[in-house]
């Protein structure tokens, strides 16, 4: 007999395949990580911090919220820090919804969403993206219902890279003005679309945001949200004092007053090898989903034979199958060295499936 819930024994951990991987070893291009070494600036901090012997403190963060809050052009009050944005995310379903209540979440989309509703024991309604319609927001609008508490959007979306308009983001908040909007604006720095400034005339839109992907900072854990003060106010309410580890914000303090180093790295994925791969999988004859992030999902005849020919030369991706079934391929983005690299490496698959 379980002393745990029984929903919860009946659940699978959502375990990402994480063994094996070696940055000293692999281009890491499975995981939308940044593919370079954070900036000398950010070390050092962390170094610095280790030296100055305050492990034995509990965190404390200083203005880092503040500092967040003018990057992202929002007031502190709009702004709170957590634990990834995995944290962001669980504590927003978990403010908002009891069970039973209905969430709505587009798919195919990060599984997070659907890990977090299943602890909630939320019935979740699943309109589906489209390779050649994007976001499927008259479906989303059909789908509400009195029973929905929660609506999430991926802006830009993983796997599919789809970007969502802010104007069809404005839509569903006003057509369901009492029922939250999670915005997860994981890739922002990618995608540069963003509603933040829109929370104070939009009380039910909740943003997440990490450091994790464009800032080359996961392994620290650090995230935020953005939304209306008496939002933020609550979410605190959940949120433990001490939640965000001290490393995270030392890290993430140095990351913002250096903001180049990232500046020159989404500049280079985003104008140079996202470019070039897309033309190299046009001129393949390769389908693909458009992207505004720094990764693309494609989708070859023979997805197996790539990801293997990829993996026996050191290259990692990660293979993702769509709604109806059909294997892809989500490719990260590096610099364009690693880009062409990678292309090369694609392209002699290619020649030995037709050889």
């Amino acid at each position: 007999m379980s002393i745990f819930k029984s929903h919860i024994t009946r659940m699978s951990a959502y375990t990402p395949p994480l063994e094996g991987r070696d940055p000293h070893k692999h281009l890491l291009l499975d995981f939308n990580e940044r593919t370079l070494p954070v900036s000398h600036h950010v070390k050092q901090a962390l170094i610095n911090f280790i030296n100055d012997d305050r492990l034995q403190m509990y965190p404390s963060y200083g203005d880092l919220t503040r500092k967040i809050a003018n990057y992202v052009g929002v007031s502190e009050s709009e702004v709170m820090i957590t634990n990834g944005s995995d944290q962001g995310i669980d504590i927003i379903i978990r403010a908002v919804c009891t069970e039973d209540d209905e969430i709505i979440i587009p798919c195919p989309t990060f599984a997070m969403y659907r890990q977090c509703a299943n602890i909630e024991k939320l019935k979740i309604i699943e309109p589906a993206y489209r390779q050649d319609e994007g976001f499927p927001v008259n479906e989303v609008l059909n789908s509400i219902t009195p029973e929905t508490r929660l609506i999430v959007i991926a802006n830009p979306n993983n796997p599919s890279g789809t970007k969502i308009s802010c104007e069809d983001i404005l839509t569903i908040a006003r057509a369901a003005p009492d029922t939250a909007l999670l915005v997860d604006e994981c890739y922002f720095e990618y995608s540069q679309t963003t509603v933040a400034d829109r929370v104070m005339d939009y009380p039910n839109i909740l943003i997440t945001r990490t450091f994790s992907k464009t800032w080359g900072l996961p392994s620290i854990r650090l995230g935020y949200v953005i939304s209306h003060p008496d939002n933020i106010k609550a979410l605190l309410n959940i949120r433990g004092p001490y939640d965000v580890n001290q490393f995270a914000a030392v890290a993430i303090d140095a990351a913002l007053d250096h903001p180049e180093y990232t500046q020159r790295y989404v500049k280079e994925v985003m104008e140079e090898s996202k470019l070039l791969l897309e033309q190299f999988l046009d001129q393949q004859e390769i389908p693909y989903w458009p992207s505004a992030a720094n990764f693309i999902w494609a989708f070859p005849d023979n997805p197996d034979a790539i990801e293997q020919h990829l993996r026996n030369h050191n290259i990692l991706i990660r293979p993702k199958v769509d709604q109806s079934g059909r294997k892809g391929l989500r490719i990260t983005l590096g610099d364009i060295t690693q880009t062409r690299h990678l292309i090369d490496r694609i392209q002699e698959a290619l020649s030995q499936q037709t050889s």
